[in-house]
């Protein structure tokens, strides 16, 4: 029968599509730990790249995000000191060697759901195992006027960085330049830096402001190809993203007269640079392989600024170095006019339609306290919304059951005229007004549903860690139990196929329930397909978020529900056993 060929061809395309998106996120693979040691007889935190100039800023010296750095060597006699940070919602230190922005931990996030786990360390400095820093200097245009390096020994009075104390520092090149350093704590994740320079020499002096984001050593990443992390920015009007692969490969990306912001970006943190908007600056990105460690940096280099004798000249800058909250994000795009700052979470191409539905469950969990109950109330109001398609669809099925009796007939009285049976078929559907394809579009309408809220339980760090209800700690990871294990009863650790959690066994038992209100095919090929399908999606989607998997099978439900009473208005009654 054409309706259930229809069927049976949406649910090949749910299948392909749900196979894609195996091919396309095979389980990560860790890289091997690095160790970086420190450079023996250099000042602690110095680089150990050349020294910058107009043409190119410092080599990367490059802690891998989610992971704990190597363990801190405490500070000896004659060691600089580290000026604490302080806020509600990071800690971390500069050291006045330097005074890069290198020691970042973000007091909000874990590791894991349990509450005793370890913060997440999202910067580390030069010295440690995956260093990961920001760093804002000076080049000399001549190349000789000394200017802060890594190793300048940087003065200050202050005592702690908070956002009621900004961190002043000073330094004096001991050549007629003065200069100073003001750090301050602007907002959530966000320290805004001005440098100034004060010139007492009797000649004008040109200088080039320049910032970058340094990283040492591959980070493990989520190896999905619908996830973008590495370096990244928006430069001039559009995002550029590269992956550390493609970084390895070119070894330098440069982009001449821009502006906006770079950096690079995790799966749900960000470090970046953003100088003041409106300054044009040169971008690039740099990969290099030092002692055997892969070196990542993103990098600008503003517009030369010249200092008059007896003058003083400030520039400001951003760094962000925190979680890619999007409303956090979207209030620095529109308050502080970062070019599309928003696009730091990668919600796709389909981002007119991913980031909605983000916004939809967040409002949603505002009014009822919980991800997963938003999940729901989201799947009831996108089946409202999509109601007139499926009382269509499923008039088309009634319909087409009720023209069963006339197709035998054709098919009995054409016999294997295969060519004639279609255009009578055609000729009765038109006469009719039923349209064949019609019963595909229940399952159809779900397919960018499904693949939006994927995205947005993937990507929207608001779902990372947020719980259910009983066994689901974290709607954004598979369901922890397994079938397998007896849930728990069996000490022992299946293959990754192997693991059956209970929401998907829950989300097979409802398509198998749903798929027993349509006619069993009379093609006994079809019916065995339509057997094993319910089984396969199990599989299928045992591998997904939790999220993910509970919206499936509410869908189900809603959906069952929807078509009962739909085809008992139309008069077509069907039980859950398959009979008429």
């Amino acid at each position: 029968m054409l309706d259930n060929r229809n069927l049976l061809l949406a649910i090949v395309i749910s299948i392909g599509i749900l196979l894609v998106f195996q091919m396309m996120m095979p389980p990560p693979e860790v890289p091997p730990p690095t160790e970086e040691a420190g450079v023996p007889g250099a000042p602690p935190g110095a680089e150990t790249g050349a020294i910058p100039t107009p043409g190119g800023l410092p080599a990367p010296s490059g802690v891998v995000p989610g992971t704990q750095p190597a363990a801190r060597q405490p500070a000896t006699e004659g060691q600089a000191p580290r000026i604490p940070i302080e806020d509600g919602r990071v800690s971390g230190s500069i050291p006045l060697a330097g005074a890069r922005i290198d020691s970042i931990t973000l007091k909000d996030y874990r590791q894991t759901p349990d509450p005793d786990s370890s913060l997440i360390t999202l910067l580390s400095p030069p010295g440690t195992r995956g260093a990961f820093y920001a760093e804002l200097g000076w080049v000399a245009a001549d190349g000789t006027t000394p200017v802060p390096a890594g190793d300048t020994l940087w003065a200050t009075n202050d005592r702690q960085l908070s956002r009621e104390r900004p961190l002043k520092l000073s330094w004096d090149n001991g050549a007629g330049l003065r200069f100073a350093r003001t750090v301050e704590l602007a907002d959530d994740f966000l320290l805004t830096v001005e440098q100034s320079v004060a010139n007492d020499t009797a000649s004008p002096v040109t200088l080039y402001p320049y910032g970058l984001v340094s990283r040492s050593g591959t980070p493990e990443t989520s190896g999905f190809f619908i996830l973008h992390e590495g370096p990244l920015g928006v430069l001039g009007e559009g995002l550029q993203e590269h992956d550390y692969d493609d970084l390895i490969d070119d070894g330098e990306i440069k982009v001449e007269n821009t502006q906006g912001w770079l950096g690079i970006t995790d799966k749900y943190w960000l470090t970046a640079l953003i100088p003041e908007p409106g300054e044009a600056f040169t971008a690039r990105f740099l990969h290099r392989l030092e002692q055997g460690i892969d070196k990542y940096q993103t990098d600008y280099l503003r517009t030369a600024v010249t200092v008059p004798p007896g003058g003083r000249v400030a520039v400001r800058n951003h760094v962000f170095a925190g979680a890619k909250k999007a409303h956090l994000l979207d209030r620095y795009r529109d308050d502080l006019d970062f070019a599309k700052f928003d696009l730091a979470i990668d919600f796709g191409w389909f981002y007119f339609l991913t980031k909605p539905f983000f916004y939809a469950l967040s409002w949603l969990q505002g009014v009822l306290g919980n991800f997963g109950l938003a999940i729901l109330a989201l799947t009831v109001g996108v089946k409202l919304v999509f109601f007139p398609l499926a009382n269509k669809s499923y008039r088309s099925m009634s319909q087409m059951k009720a023209l069963q009796p006339e197709m035998v007939k054709l098919r009995e009285r054409l016999g294997d005229d295969r060519q004639k049976l279609n255009q009578e078929m055609m000729a009765l559907y038109k006469r009719e007004k039923v349209n064949p394809a019609a019963g595909c579009l229940p399952i159809l309408i779900q397919i960018p549903v499904f693949f939006a809220l994927y995205k947005v339980l993937f990507v929207a760090i608001e779902m990372r860690h947020a719980p259910f209800y009983g066994w689901i700690e974290d709607l954004s990871a598979v369901d922890p139990t397994n079938l397998f294990t007896l849930f728990g009863l069996v000490d022992w650790g299946p293959p990754s196929f192997l693991h059956l959690g209970i929401w998907p066994i829950l989300m097979g038992l409802s398509m198998w329930a749903q798929m027993r209100l349509n006619p069993t095919p009379a093609d006994p090929i079809q019916a065995k397909i339509f057997q094993f399908m319910p089984l396969v999606f199990t599989f299928l989607l045992a591998t997904f978020p939790a999220g993910l998997v509970i919206y499936w099978t509410w869908n189900n439900l809603l959906s069952m529900a929807q078509q009962w009473v739909i085809m008992r208005r139309h008069g077509v009654t069907r039980t859950a056993a398959g009979k008429t």
